[in-house]
């Protein structure tokens, strides 16, 4: 895995993706991921994620996604 992200990474860096849009890219789909392997359930996704209840609800707000 850490040579595929290593990969993926440079390729950004290459076609000007700028950090922040990359790590709010990744925030999204790493959200998405997480609360289908929950079946959107906000308590065990925060499990999943080591992420508190409330500040998930609140990111999945800002990326407009449903839990």
């Amino acid at each position: 895995m850490h040579r595929d992200l290593e990969r993926l990474v440079a390729e950004m860096v290459e076609n000007g993706i700028h950090y922040g849009d990359a790590v709010r890219e990744f925030e999204r789909r790493f959200l998405e991921v997480a609360l289908r392997r929950t079946d959107g359930s906000i308590t065990r996704c925060a499990a999943l994620t080591g992420l508190h209840r409330n500040t998930l609800t609140r990111k999945i707000a800002e990326h407009g996604l449903k839990g």
